[in-house]
């Protein structure tokens, strides 16, 4: 059962209080407001979103080229741009204000618009995703990740005659079924690892059978940031086993369409000039050590978000405490996010953090860094 109360000041209520310091400053009078977006973290993961589907599956093997046929949709989005799915928790826009159909036109739900540029273009092709068999009363779950809390959440699920596999997603193709109104930060269950919290709502989609899309809008309640996703659901028996082709329209962009996948970005980010590296340090005792890293923008543009995939060199090691950034893990992969304070990054800048391990480690893993 979802746990939902009113709070206090809501998201939507906050930023009416900016636009009245901006006034009470307009009238002369005295007023100090900062307002820094924390880090951004989060999608559904039951049913998963397109791109956190793709991660389950390849995010340990995604050089595999068994993909190209096994799973085709996800192939063609990897071919375009990995960081779609190294980035699963960061599929969102900055201050849309609530008019979604502006900020998302027709065809181009899944990508949020377009966001990041073509990162995540490829959600929005139909085709055969790979999907989950739900029955018409089911839970939707959500991973706040960064407990980011929620002015809302919508979850529209697509008309019965809907043909996800040739059709690109309209607003007119969907039904609004679930208006959470506000939920608190940190309302909902804890998840096994990871950090955050998982939030589930109840949906109810009766008269619809085989293949269809779930479409999420999650409007945090820290900043104007909305997280959009879709996830590929089955109505009913008769669920394919497999995929049988590739996507019908679009497809990857500025990646190649056949061979061996390309290389894991050691950088990461869109074209726009986004751009990033890490170093750190590595003061060892034996049984633990201390790592001390330094994230810094070598892009043409200032960052406002980054996150941090990294392997051990040796087994055995665990992060036993971290600072200035949050840890999780996902497929054998360390993952850290930056905290409020350190998520913006100037251009030519750097931040840093840092965390203790237990186990023998003696020098640095090699950090691969995604901005945004």
């Amino acid at each position: 059962m979802l746990n939902v109360r009113r709070r206090g000041v809501s998201g939507t209520r906050l930023r009416s209080l900016i636009v009245l310091i901006a006034a009470l400053f307009a009238a002369g009078t005295a007023a100090v407001l900062f307002v820094q977006p924390a880090s951004s973290h989060g999608t559904a993961i039951g049913p998963s979103s397109r791109h956190y589907s793709c991660w389950e599956r390849w995010g340990s093997d995604f050089q595999n080229p068994d993909m190209a046929q096994e799973d085709p949709m996800c192939w063609a989005a990897w071919q375009n741009d990995p960081n779609a799915m190294w980035n699963w928790n960061g599929l969102y826009r900055e201050q849309v204000g609530g008019n979604h159909q502006a900020a998302l036109p027709d065809n181009h739900l899944c990508s949020g618009g377009l966001t990041g540029g073509t990162r995540y273009a490829p959600l929005d092709d139909p085709g055969p995703w790979k999907t989950t068999q739900v029955d018409a009363n089911f839970t939707f779950t959500n991973w706040d990740q960064a407990n980011h809390g929620a002015d809302y959440y919508r979850i529209y699920v697509t008309k019965q005659g809907y043909d996800a596999e040739t059709d690109a997603l309209d607003w007119a193709d969907l039904e609004l079924l679930a208006d959470t109104g506000d939920i608190d930060p940190g309302v909902g269950r804890t998840p096994p690892s990871g950090g955050g919290t998982l939030v589930d709502i109840p949906v109810s989609a009766p008269g619809r059978s085989g293949h269809h899309v779930v479409f999420m809008i999650w409007q945090a309640s820290h900043f104007d940031q909305s997280f959009y996703s879709c996830s590929d659901v089955w109505f009913g028996d008769g669920q394919p086993e497999e995929p049988t082709g590739g996507p019908t329209t679009g497809g990857p962009t500025g990646g190649p369409t056949s061979g061996e996948p390309t290389e894991e970005p050691t950088t990461g980010g869109p074209t726009a000039g986004y751009a990033c590296s890490a170093s750190a340090t590595v003061n060892s005792w034996g049984s633990g050590a201390t790592v001390s890293v330094k994230v810094k923008n070598t892009g043409t543009q200032a960052m406002h978000n980054w996150m941090l995939h990294w392997t051990w060199p040796s087994s055995g090691v665990t992060v036993s405490q971290m600072w200035n950034a949050e840890h999780s893990t996902m497929g054998g992969v360390e993952m850290a996010s930056p905290v409020s304070w350190n998520a913006a990054v100037a251009l030519n800048g750097t931040v840093e953090f840092g965390f203790n391990v237990s186990g023998s480690l003696t020098s640095a893993p090699e950090f691969e860094c995604f901005p945004t």
